[in-house]
Protein backbone atom coordinates (compact mmCIF):
# COMPACT_ATOMS: atom_id res chain seq x y z
CA UNK A 1 0.00 0.00 0.00
CA UNK A 2 1.35 3.41 -1.32
CA UNK A 3 1.79 6.16 1.61
CA UNK A 4 2.81 10.28 1.99
CA UNK A 5 6.06 9.56 1.39
CA UNK A 6 6.09 7.55 -2.48
CA UNK A 7 3.78 10.62 -3.32
CA UNK A 8 5.99 12.93 -2.36
CA UNK A 9 8.99 11.28 -3.74
CA UNK A 10 6.86 10.88 -6.98
CA UNK A 11 6.24 14.83 -6.81
CA UNK A 12 10.19 15.10 -6.33
CA UNK A 13 10.98 13.19 -9.41
CA UNK A 14 8.29 14.84 -11.70
CA UNK A 15 9.05 18.16 -10.57
CA UNK A 16 12.96 17.80 -10.95
CA UNK A 17 12.55 16.25 -14.31
CA UNK A 18 10.01 19.72 -15.18
CA UNK A 19 12.72 21.90 -13.79
CA UNK A 20 15.29 20.55 -16.11
CA UNK A 21 13.89 19.81 -19.43
CA UNK A 22 10.47 22.13 -19.20
CA UNK A 23 8.67 18.71 -20.12
CA UNK A 24 4.81 19.18 -18.75
CA UNK A 25 4.27 17.61 -15.08
CA UNK A 26 0.78 16.12 -17.36
CA UNK A 27 2.51 13.68 -19.59
CA UNK A 28 4.76 12.20 -16.53
CA UNK A 29 2.47 12.61 -13.30
CA UNK A 30 -0.09 10.77 -14.87
CA UNK A 31 1.05 7.42 -16.19
CA UNK A 32 3.10 7.29 -12.98
CA UNK A 33 -0.10 7.28 -11.09
CA UNK A 34 -1.79 4.78 -13.13
CA UNK A 35 1.28 2.67 -14.08
CA UNK A 36 3.00 2.19 -10.70
CA UNK A 37 0.66 3.69 -8.17
CA UNK A 38 -2.46 1.81 -10.05
CA UNK A 39 -4.57 5.04 -9.11
CA UNK A 40 -7.64 4.79 -11.12
CA UNK A 41 -7.28 6.50 -14.78
CA UNK A 42 -10.07 9.06 -14.22
CA UNK A 43 -9.02 10.07 -10.52
CA UNK A 44 -5.66 10.15 -12.06
CA UNK A 45 -6.25 12.33 -14.67
CA UNK A 46 -8.53 14.93 -12.16
CA UNK A 47 -5.65 15.24 -9.96
CA UNK A 48 -3.02 15.95 -12.41
CA UNK A 49 -5.01 18.58 -13.99
CA UNK A 50 -5.32 20.21 -10.76
CA UNK A 51 -1.61 19.40 -10.02
CA UNK A 52 -0.38 21.18 -12.98
CA UNK A 53 -2.66 24.37 -12.94
CA UNK A 54 -1.06 24.82 -9.48
CA UNK A 55 2.59 23.94 -10.36
CA UNK A 56 2.51 25.88 -13.77
CA UNK A 57 1.00 29.07 -11.96
CA UNK A 58 4.48 30.36 -10.13
CA UNK A 59 5.72 29.62 -13.88
CA UNK A 60 3.05 31.65 -15.33
CA UNK A 61 3.88 34.64 -13.15
CA UNK A 62 7.65 34.79 -13.85
CA UNK A 63 6.60 34.95 -17.42
CA UNK A 64 4.48 38.08 -16.88
CA UNK A 65 6.90 39.89 -15.04
CA UNK A 66 8.71 39.67 -17.72
CA UNK A 67 6.13 40.66 -20.41
CA UNK A 68 7.17 37.22 -22.04
CA UNK A 69 3.18 36.79 -22.81
CA UNK A 70 1.45 37.79 -25.77
CA UNK A 71 -2.11 38.19 -24.52
CA UNK A 72 -4.02 38.01 -27.48
CA UNK A 73 -2.67 34.43 -28.20
CA UNK A 74 -3.39 33.64 -24.82
CA UNK A 75 -7.27 35.05 -25.06
CA UNK A 76 -7.76 33.44 -28.47
CA UNK A 77 -6.52 30.24 -27.31
CA UNK A 78 -9.05 30.75 -24.37
CA UNK A 79 -12.09 31.08 -26.30
CA UNK A 80 -11.40 28.26 -28.56
CA UNK A 81 -10.07 25.80 -25.02
CA UNK A 82 -12.44 26.86 -22.57
CA UNK A 83 -15.98 25.89 -23.71
CA UNK A 84 -14.54 22.91 -24.90
CA UNK A 85 -12.55 21.57 -22.13
CA UNK A 86 -16.72 22.65 -20.65
CA UNK A 87 -18.11 20.39 -23.15
CA UNK A 88 -15.97 17.82 -23.17
CA UNK A 89 -16.43 17.63 -19.27
CA UNK A 90 -20.21 17.44 -19.74
CA UNK A 91 -19.99 14.57 -22.40
CA UNK A 92 -18.03 12.57 -19.74
CA UNK A 93 -20.36 13.28 -17.13
CA UNK A 94 -23.50 12.49 -18.52
CA UNK A 95 -22.77 10.04 -21.33
CA UNK A 96 -19.13 7.72 -20.63
CA UNK A 97 -18.90 8.13 -16.61
CA UNK A 98 -21.20 5.00 -16.12
CA UNK A 99 -20.09 3.30 -19.41
CA UNK A 100 -18.04 0.00 -19.08
CA UNK A 101 -15.66 1.41 -21.54
CA UNK A 102 -15.50 4.76 -19.72
CA UNK A 103 -11.41 3.57 -18.09
CA UNK A 104 -10.45 2.46 -21.63
CA UNK A 105 -11.66 5.82 -23.67
CA UNK A 106 -9.22 7.63 -21.18
CA UNK A 107 -6.20 5.33 -20.99
CA UNK A 108 -6.48 4.99 -24.81
CA UNK A 109 -6.59 8.66 -25.74
CA UNK A 110 -3.93 9.36 -23.39
CA UNK A 111 -1.99 6.50 -24.95
CA UNK A 112 -2.33 8.77 -27.78
CA UNK A 113 -1.19 12.14 -26.47
CA UNK A 114 1.70 10.20 -24.70
CA UNK A 115 3.07 8.77 -27.84
CA UNK A 116 2.16 12.16 -29.92
CA UNK A 117 4.49 14.05 -26.59
CA UNK A 118 6.89 11.50 -26.69
CA UNK A 119 7.40 12.18 -30.52
CA UNK A 120 7.71 15.83 -29.69
CA UNK A 121 9.60 15.86 -27.30
CA UNK A 122 12.58 13.38 -28.91
CA UNK A 123 12.44 15.87 -32.21
CA UNK A 124 11.90 19.25 -30.56
CA UNK A 125 15.12 20.37 -31.18
CA UNK A 126 15.00 19.43 -34.78
CA UNK A 127 11.60 20.98 -35.34
CA UNK A 128 12.46 24.19 -33.77
CA UNK A 129 16.06 24.30 -36.06
CA UNK A 130 13.74 23.81 -38.61
CA UNK A 131 11.31 27.16 -37.73
CA UNK A 132 14.39 28.94 -36.35
CA UNK A 133 15.47 29.60 -40.49
CA UNK A 134 12.45 32.03 -40.79
CA UNK A 135 12.85 33.15 -37.08
CA UNK A 136 16.14 34.33 -37.53
CA UNK A 137 15.13 36.98 -40.00
CA UNK A 138 11.82 38.90 -37.81
CA UNK A 139 12.81 37.88 -34.61
CA UNK A 140 14.09 41.71 -33.68
CA UNK A 141 11.91 43.47 -35.56
CA UNK A 142 9.14 41.36 -33.93
CA UNK A 143 10.72 42.09 -30.59
CA UNK A 144 10.83 45.85 -30.56
CA UNK A 145 7.09 45.93 -32.37
CA UNK A 146 4.51 44.64 -29.76
CA UNK A 147 1.51 46.13 -32.03
CA UNK A 148 2.90 44.24 -34.65
CA UNK A 149 2.68 40.46 -32.59
CA UNK A 150 -1.03 42.13 -31.56
CA UNK A 151 -1.66 42.51 -34.97
CA UNK A 152 -0.22 38.71 -36.39
CA UNK A 153 -2.53 36.96 -33.46
CA UNK A 154 -5.67 38.90 -34.40
CA UNK A 155 -5.03 38.12 -38.57
CA UNK A 156 -4.62 33.83 -37.44
CA UNK A 157 -7.04 34.11 -34.70
CA UNK A 158 -9.38 31.22 -36.39
CA UNK A 159 -6.36 29.21 -36.30
CA UNK A 160 -5.79 29.84 -32.99
CA UNK A 161 -8.90 29.03 -31.65
CA UNK A 162 -9.21 25.97 -33.35
CA UNK A 163 -5.98 24.97 -31.81
CA UNK A 164 -7.06 25.83 -28.47
CA UNK A 165 -10.18 23.62 -29.08
CA UNK A 166 -8.68 20.69 -29.85
CA UNK A 167 -6.77 20.85 -26.99
CA UNK A 168 -9.16 21.58 -24.65
CA UNK A 169 -11.27 18.28 -25.83
CA UNK A 170 -7.61 16.05 -25.38
CA UNK A 171 -6.65 18.22 -22.07
CA UNK A 172 -9.51 17.53 -20.54
CA UNK A 173 -9.38 13.50 -21.35
CA UNK A 174 -6.11 12.88 -20.46
CA UNK A 175 -4.32 15.62 -18.99
CA UNK A 176 -1.41 15.72 -21.47
CA UNK A 177 -0.38 17.91 -24.03
CA UNK A 178 -1.74 21.85 -22.82
CA UNK A 179 2.50 22.35 -22.97
CA UNK A 180 4.13 20.45 -25.59
CA UNK A 181 1.71 20.48 -28.28
CA UNK A 182 0.97 24.15 -26.98
CA UNK A 183 4.19 25.17 -27.92
CA UNK A 184 4.85 23.35 -30.76
CA UNK A 185 1.57 24.41 -32.50
CA UNK A 186 2.52 28.33 -31.62
CA UNK A 187 6.11 27.71 -33.29
CA UNK A 188 4.08 26.36 -36.50
CA UNK A 189 2.10 29.33 -36.78
CA UNK A 190 3.94 31.85 -35.35
CA UNK A 191 7.59 30.94 -36.42
CA UNK A 192 8.54 34.40 -36.40
CA UNK A 193 7.53 35.00 -32.81
CA UNK A 194 10.72 34.35 -30.26
CA UNK A 195 10.61 31.49 -28.49
CA UNK A 196 10.35 33.26 -25.06
CA UNK A 197 7.31 34.45 -25.92
CA UNK A 198 5.71 31.52 -27.21
CA UNK A 199 6.73 29.34 -24.11
CA UNK A 200 5.84 32.11 -21.87
CA UNK A 201 2.22 32.29 -24.08
CA UNK A 202 1.77 28.55 -24.04
CA UNK A 203 2.07 28.55 -20.29
CA UNK A 204 -0.51 31.19 -19.06
CA UNK A 205 -2.94 29.65 -21.15
CA UNK A 206 -1.86 26.20 -19.84
CA UNK A 207 -3.02 27.27 -16.15
CA UNK A 208 -6.24 28.40 -17.61
CA UNK A 209 -6.98 25.38 -19.23
CA UNK A 210 -6.25 22.93 -16.51
CA UNK A 211 -7.66 24.80 -13.94
CA UNK A 212 -10.70 24.66 -15.84
CA UNK A 213 -10.67 21.33 -16.66
CA UNK A 214 -9.03 20.21 -13.38
CA UNK A 215 -12.32 21.87 -11.37
CA UNK A 216 -14.64 19.78 -13.80
CA UNK A 217 -13.29 16.85 -12.59
CA UNK A 218 -13.15 18.02 -9.08
CA UNK A 219 -17.24 19.04 -9.25
CA UNK A 220 -17.38 15.14 -10.63
CA UNK A 221 -15.68 13.62 -7.71
CA UNK A 222 -12.67 12.76 -9.84
CA UNK A 223 -9.74 14.47 -7.47
CA UNK A 224 -7.93 12.93 -4.65
CA UNK A 225 -6.87 16.29 -2.46
CA UNK A 226 -4.78 14.18 -0.47
CA UNK A 227 -3.12 12.73 -2.89
CA UNK A 228 -2.60 16.19 -4.79
CA UNK A 229 -1.36 18.01 -1.62
CA UNK A 230 2.05 15.07 -1.35
CA UNK A 231 2.55 16.02 -4.55
CA UNK A 232 2.56 19.52 -4.86
CA UNK A 233 4.88 19.09 -1.15
CA UNK A 234 7.73 17.08 -3.62
CA UNK A 235 6.87 18.68 -6.82
CA UNK A 236 7.41 22.18 -6.09
CA UNK A 237 10.53 22.58 -4.28
CA UNK A 238 12.02 20.01 -7.29
CA UNK A 239 10.68 22.72 -9.97
CA UNK A 240 13.45 25.01 -8.14
CA UNK A 241 16.22 23.24 -7.78
CA UNK A 242 15.79 21.09 -11.28
CA UNK A 243 15.87 24.98 -12.27
CA UNK A 244 18.70 25.83 -10.69
CA UNK A 245 21.16 23.25 -11.79
CA UNK A 246 19.56 22.68 -15.60
CA UNK A 247 22.69 24.44 -17.05
CA UNK A 248 25.15 21.88 -14.85
CA UNK A 249 23.08 18.56 -16.24
CA UNK A 250 23.11 16.79 -19.88
CA UNK A 251 19.39 18.61 -20.67
CA UNK A 252 19.27 16.97 -24.35
CA UNK A 253 19.92 13.07 -22.84
CA UNK A 254 17.63 13.51 -20.35
CA UNK A 255 14.79 15.15 -22.92
CA UNK A 256 15.81 12.05 -25.38
CA UNK A 257 15.42 9.49 -22.24
CA UNK A 258 11.94 11.06 -20.93
CA UNK A 259 10.52 10.90 -24.81
CA UNK A 260 11.40 7.46 -25.45
CA UNK A 261 9.76 6.58 -22.28
CA UNK A 262 6.27 8.41 -22.72
CA UNK A 263 6.34 7.17 -26.36
CA UNK A 264 6.85 3.59 -24.95
CA UNK A 265 3.87 4.14 -22.42
CA UNK A 266 1.69 5.37 -24.59
CA UNK A 267 2.16 2.23 -26.99
CA UNK A 268 1.28 0.38 -24.12
CA UNK A 269 -1.62 2.36 -22.52
CA UNK A 270 -3.40 1.87 -26.52
CA UNK A 271 -2.22 -1.61 -27.03
CA UNK A 272 -3.73 -2.60 -22.65
CA UNK A 273 -6.04 -0.12 -22.07
CA UNK A 274 -7.02 -0.03 -18.22
CA UNK A 275 -10.25 -2.10 -18.12
CA UNK A 276 -13.51 -2.29 -16.20
CA UNK A 277 -13.20 -5.61 -13.81
CA UNK A 278 -16.11 -7.78 -14.82
CA UNK A 279 -18.39 -8.18 -11.47
CA UNK A 280 -17.88 -11.04 -9.43
CA UNK A 281 -20.92 -13.51 -9.45
CA UNK A 282 -21.52 -13.98 -6.13
CA UNK A 283 -21.92 -17.46 -6.22
CA UNK A 284 -21.37 -18.27 -2.33
CA UNK A 285 -24.40 -16.50 -1.69
CA UNK A 286 -26.39 -18.00 -4.19
CA UNK A 287 -26.09 -21.76 -3.47
CA UNK A 288 -26.85 -20.35 0.29
CA UNK A 289 -29.97 -19.19 -1.10
CA UNK A 290 -31.02 -22.48 -3.15
CA UNK A 291 -30.12 -24.16 -0.11
CA UNK A 292 -32.32 -22.13 1.91
CA UNK A 293 -34.87 -22.83 -0.60
CA UNK A 294 -34.77 -26.59 -1.06
CA UNK A 295 -35.10 -26.55 2.62
CA UNK A 296 -38.19 -24.73 2.73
Amino acid sequence: MFGPFEFILAGVLVGFCVGITGVGGGSLMTPILISLFKIEPHIAIGTDLLYAAISKFCGSIVHAKKTNIVWPIVLWLAVGSIPASLATHWVLENYLSQSASYKGILTMVLGFMLTLTGISIVFRGSIEKFFSKFRQNESLELTEDLANIHLRAKEKRVYIVVMGIVLGIFVTLSSVGAGAFGIMALVLMFPHLPMIRIIGSDVVHAVLLTLVAGLGHLSSGNVDLHLLGWLLVGSIPAIIIGTLISSRLPERMIRKILGITLFALGLNFMLHPVKVKPVEKPTTAMVLTLAQSSNG
